[in-house]
C-alpha cells in the first residue's frame, strides 16, 4: 500500500489487517519512527481528526509540520501540487491531507514518491474516520456480517457517509440511509428508511452533521429537524436495547441529535475519538512498513 486515498481501494482483508494492527498498537505503543517527519496540510477546519493525527504521529516518535494556510506562499497563488512537492523537498516522509476537492489527490498520487492520507476529500471520502468508526464498531459487536447499520443526516453532502457505506458493504453488514428531503443521493445504490424504522431495526444507528459550509448560498432552516428527522428520547428508547449510536463530530446538539442522547449510555461517540489515534497509528506504520520504513 503506498497511500492511504479512499475506502474503495481497500479489500475487507486489507480493512481487518488494519483493524487488527490498530488494537494491537493501542494495547502497546511503540515509538518506532522516531527520526521521520509528518506534515498536515489541512486546508479545511479540523478538530479531531488533525489532533488525532498529531498524537499518533507523536506517539510514533514522529516529527511533525504543519502548514499554516494563511502564512504560507498558497496565500500567493501556489497549486497544492507544488506545495506537496516543497513538503516532499525538505524531507518530509509522509503527507496528511485535508483539502476540499474532491479527488484532491488525483494531481498528487503518480507524482509524489512519499505516502500520503487523505484526511478528507471534499464530499467524497474520509478513510480514516471509516477505519475508526468500523473499530468501534468492531470492540462492539466482534464481526460485521448481518449488522444493520443506518446513516441518518446529510447524505448528499458527507463524505462520511460515501466512505462508510461502501466499507461496510464490503465487510457484509446491511446499510441503510434515513430519507431526509434534500439531502438523498440515490447514486449509491443504497436503500432509504425513515428515522423510526431506522431506529426500531438498526443495529448501528450514525448521525451525520448537516453540511452548511457545502451548501452554497442556500441556508438550511434547523428549527424543526430534530422533530422531524433527528434522534429525539422518543425515538432512542424505540431502540433495540444492544444498539449503539455513533457520529463523526462535530454534533449539533439539538439538532441532530438531543443533547442528553450525546453521551448516553448506548452513545460511542467519545470512543470513537479515542480510536483515531490508534487507527491513524496503525496506518502510518503500515505506509511506512511497506515503502521500506520502520517495520
Amino acid at each position: 500500500m503506498q497511500h492511504f486515498l479512499s475506502v474503495n481501494d481497500l479489500s475487507s482483508n486489507a480493512i481487518h489487517s488494519i483493524l487488527q494492527r490498530a488494537e494491537e498498537v493501542g494495547n502497546n505503543p511503540s515509538p518506532n519512527a522516531k527520526g521521520y517527519f509528518a506534515a498536515n496540510l489541512f486546508f479545511e477546519p479540523s478538530t479531531r481528526t488533525k489532533t488525532s493525527f498529531l498524537v499518533a504521529e507523536k506517539k510514533l516518535g514522529m516529527e511533525t509540520l504543519d502548514l499554516q494556510t494563511n502564512t504560507s506562499s498558497m496565500s500567493k497563488g501556489e497549486s497544492l501540487y507544488d506545495t506537496a512537492r516543497t513538503y516532499e523537498a525538505v524531507g518530509a516522509d509522509l503527507l496528511v491531507i485535508r483539502h476540499c476537492q474532491d479527488t484532491w489527490y488525483d494531481q498528487l498520487s503518480g507524482n509524489i514518491s512519499i505516502p500520503l492520507i487523505n484526511a478528507g476529500s471534499g464530499k467524497k471520502d474520509h478513510p480514516t474516520q471509516c477505519m475508526l468508526d468500523l473499530l468501534t464498531i468492531k470492540q462492539e459487536f466482534g464481526a460485521f456480517k448481518g449488522l444493520n447499520v443506518a446513516i441518518a443526516g446529510d447524505i448528499k453532502h458527507s463524505r462520511v457517509a460515501y466512505s462508510h457505506a461502501s466499507a461496510l458493504r464490503t465487510m457484509g453488514a446491511n446499510v441503510y440511509f434515513v430519507e431526509v428531503p434534500g439531502f438523498k443521493d440515490e447514486t449509491l445504490g443504497i436503500p432509504y428508511v425513515t428515522m423510526d424504522e431506522a431506529c426500531e431495526m438498526c443495529d448501528v444507528l450514525m448521525l451525520l452533521r448537516i453540511q452548511h459550509e457545502r451548501h452554497g448560498l442556500s441556508a438550511y432552516d434547523t428549527s424543526s429537524y430534530l422533530a422531524d428527522y433527528g434522534l429525539t428520547m422518543e425515538r432512542e428508547r424505540n431502540m433495540q436495547n444492544h444498539a449503539i449510536i455513533l457520529h463523526p463530530a462535530p454534533v449539533n446538539r439539538g439538532v441532530e441529535m438531543d443533547t442528553r442522547l450525546v453521551e448516553c449510555d448506548r452513545s460511542r461517540i467519545f470512543k470513537q475519538m479515542e480510536n483515531g489515534v490508534p487507527v491513524r497509528m496503525a496506518i502510518i506504520q503500515r505506509l511506512l512498513d511497506e515503502g521500506g520504513g520502520i517495520l
